[in-house]
């Protein structure tokens, strides 16, 4: 559903207002979990005594990468679930079954996978501080469904913890896990790490490297007590290299960086227009090429919050509401952000007329460009530009606060909007 909305009261304020209130709008939308911020240059780790590893073994051209089915066309979306609540009004095991009641749905109507975030001591997003422990839970109620991260923040977390962890994951759901990894970008948060903030960008590439070291059954050495040297494996490992994506939004470098390190991509339709999309694709390809890796088999998955309906007509009335609730507690955890100077923005100047101008002009936009709204039939249209696009899965986030039952009824029309796609692949269902 692409419906043009109404003008809103953001197209009012005077120019220096309207400035002040769209670098908001942007800084803002790199606060969800799914995009770090990118307004450094991110670090190139030289580490002569290490390799820095790949995302797994190369596929052979033409075949999907290890652990991903092939859709059939490879313009071709697949469609999965992604989670991310900020509705802070129930219980935490409200949202937690939700998630795992929506799990049984999508792994019954043949969905990609279920992706859940990693959040840390704020109510957005509060129910998903472990993302390894509740795709722990997903495994034991499913059986084929992939279960992934998005993302895991890497500077935040020992490698020898994650390796053993997500090889935990691996056994109970038989090879389904996959993780995305991010650099972090709330200083709070490193209250886990604090040495590791503002070398974050190279703590993730130095522990990756070592997860993949862990993972494909190589040793590490840590210092002991006393400082004595100790060799360490972690247990137990996956029966594979797990597929590894690298969270990233507008920035190109953070592209370029994926190819060189030959991983997937997680995105996100906040800040990016389909057309910038294509471009960016381009130039993850092209790193990828560069440095010797094949671009078959590489994936990019965009994030985007979705409503799916019988009735399209009904959409808009039914996710206003929640919408507005949700970008407003998105712009509280970037004015924490903001208050530490992280943005560039005093958020004492930001007045009550600018919030609510840039919730209405947030509303509009999701409405109109950044996500998924209507029916399976009338989304087609934008699933198959974001194929053409470079994009390879859909990651519909889709607990932003609307009723269980209008989130279930969604996860239905996804399982309908899947066969649709196929059908038009030409794809077996």
């Amino acid at each position: 559903m692409t419906t043009d909305t109404p003008r809103s009261s953001l197209d009012a304020l005077g120019p220096e207002r309207r400035r002040l209130a769209e670098r908001l709008l942007r800084e803002r939308t790199r606060a969800n979990g799914t995009a770090t911020p990118e307004t450094t240059t991110p670090h190139t780790v030289a580490t002569p005594d290490r390799a820095v590893p790949v995302a797994g073994p190369a596929p052979e051209a033409g075949a999907p990468a290890a652990g991903i089915p092939s859709n059939g066309a490879e313009s071709t979306p697949r469609v999965s679930l992604f989670f991310f609540s900020a509705d802070t009004d129930d219980h935490a095991w409200d949202k937690h079954a939700l998630v795992l009641e929506c799990a049984e749905l999508a792994d019954s109507l043949g969905l990609d996978a279920i992706w859940v975030p990693e959040r840390h001591f704020d109510p957005f997003g509060a129910p998903y501080p472990s993302p390894g422990l509740l795709l722990a839970a997903i495994a034991a109620r499913t059986s084929r469904i992939a279960l992934r991260s998005g993302s895991v923040v890497l500077p935040l977390r020992d490698p020898l913890l994650v390796a053993e962890e997500w090889g935990v994951l691996d056994s109970l759901s038989r090879g389904r896990m996959g993780i995305s990894l991010a650099s972090g970008w709330h200083a709070d948060d490193f209250v886990l790490n604090p040495e590791g903030y503002e070398r974050r960008k190279d703590v993730l590439e130095e522990r990756l490297a070592d997860l993949h070291t862990l993972w494909n059954g190589a040793s590490i050495t840590r210092k002991g007590p006393g400082g004595r040297p100790v060799e360490v494996r972690t247990y137990p490992r996956p029966e594979r290299t797990p597929e590894v994506w690298l969270t990233s939004s507008r920035n190109p470098d953070t592209w370029r960086t994926a190819g060189r390190l030959n991983l997937h991509v997680l995105t996100a339709l906040l800040e990016q227009t389909i057309d910038e999309i294509t471009e960016r694709v381009g130039l993850y390809h092209q790193a990828l090429t560069e440095a010797g890796h094949p671009t078959d088999g590489r994936q990019v998955t965009c994030m985007l919050h979705t409503h799916l309906a019988s009735d399209p007509a009904s959409v808009e009335q039914r996710v206003r509401g929640p919408l507005i609730r949700y970008l407003s507690a998105h712009m509280d955890l970037f004015s924490k952000y903001a208050a530490g100077g992280g943005a560039g923005i005093d958020p004492d100047e930001v007045t009550e007329a600018d919030r609510q101008a840039l919730l209405e002009h947030g509303l509009r936009r999701y409405m109109g460009t950044s996500g998924l709204f209507g029916s399976a039939e009338s989304c087609l249209p934008k699933v198959e530009r974001l194929g053409a696009a470079g994009i390879t899965e859909l990651g519909c986030l889709v607990d932003f606060g609307l009723p269980r039952e209008q989130v279930l009824e969604s996860v239905e029309e996804l399982g309908r909007l899947r066969v649709a796609l196929r059908e038009t692949a030409g794809a077996p269902k």
